[in-house]
């Protein structure tokens, strides 16, 4: 099925208004900003997060130049915080093309993403709305919050799943649901409907990144990274979580404290991988996965009544399990 055409049905002018705002956003005329901006807007994307503030707008009113404007801040503000993180974790590649650090430098990427993130700012200043100026405030502190929670947890020797869904609701899960709570706020919705359409958000946000977990147990070109790159960079998600914390063996248990130490090296990560697998870990991400999809069609049944748009964000919900990529 092709989930990206009905998700894009309800909204495919508007969304193309977005792209054209937001590429205008990021572009400049000086040599060197001008250039890595344009090195940065080839990566493209689905433009998940746009789509979804679209899709909320409409879904309690109608899509309005707040509601670009506070698109574009936010998918800046993303855009920066990526730019950053990939210096922090001295990232060579995002999205199967080279970093900007690694294109340019690491005082260039800084700066570049310093850029992009006043850039966000303006454009949330165009809204002239209060709430979502606020919103998006909020988003900048808790992903960087999230950040620096991720770096302290690469130290901290308890291995737990609490901790795990702490890190991805202040990462990718605060960015859907501040798509979905400003998307309902440059629509007028009321507080109450801001507040429900920011859980769905949320929700939506852990289960990608779920989904997300799940493709580093397996190789894929298409996904962009090796096989356990994330255990290479000093990470344990939910399905290795979960199949150390329901087996008694010792010598994962030591693979793991060497993941978080940064002393594992490729073979141990593919014992570590297919150890996982052999326990159930994937599974169980894939039952945590189908059990936010409910959450998410609930919100759905009792929250949405045009039918494009209800269909829309049903195809959201399933392409976001089902995707491979």
């Amino acid at each position: 099925m092709d989930y990206l055409s009905i998700i894009k049905q309800p909204i495919a002018s508007d969304l193309s208004d977005f792209i054209a705002l937001f590429e205008q956003a990021m572009s400049h005329e000086d040599g060197m900003l001008g250039s890595a901006l344009s090195h940065i807007r080839q990566r493209g994307g689905k433009r998940m997060r746009p789509m979804l503030m679209l899709l909320m707008a409409k879904n309690y009113g109608a899509i309005s130049q707040v509601t670009q404007h506070s698109a574009v801040g936010l998918e800046l503000l993303h855009t920066a915080s990526l730019v950053h993180d990939d210096v922090v974790d001295e990232s060579g590649e995002r999205r199967g093309q080279a970093s900007v650090n690694a294109t340019y430098n690491n005082k260039v990427a800084v700066l570049v993403g310093d850029y992009i993130l006043s850039t966000a700012l303006l454009h949330v200043s165009f809204t002239g709305n209060q709430g979502i100026v606020q919103e998006l405030s909020e988003l900048g502190r808790t992903l960087a919050a999230g950040e620096i929670l991720q770096l302290s947890n690469i130290q901290n020797q308890q291995i737990s799943e609490d901790v795990y869904y702490q890190v991805i609701q202040q990462k990718t899960a605060a960015l859907f649901q501040s798509c979905a709570a400003i998307g309902a706020l440059s629509a007028g919705a009321t507080a109450e409907d801001v507040k429900k359409a920011g859980e769905f958000g949320k929700n939506l946000g852990i289960m990608f990144q779920i989904r997300d977990d799940i493709f580093d147990y397996f190789d894929s070109k298409e996904i962009g990274k090796p096989t356990g790159n994330d255990m290479t960079e000093g990470k344990l998600t939910l399905p290795v979580i979960y199949a150390l914390n329901n087996t008694d063996f010792d010598s994962m248990q030591t693979l793991a404290k060497k993941v978080k130490a940064g002393t594992i090296n490729p073979d141990e990560i593919a014992v570590l991988v297919e150890f996982t697998k052999q326990q159930g870990g994937i599974e169980y991400a894939e039952q945590k996965m189908a059990e936010f999809s409910q959450l998410c069609k609930d919100y759905i049944d009792n929250n949405v009544k045009d039918k494009a748009i209800r269909d829309a964000l049903t195809a959201y919900v399933d392409y976001v399990v089902q995707r491979n990529y």
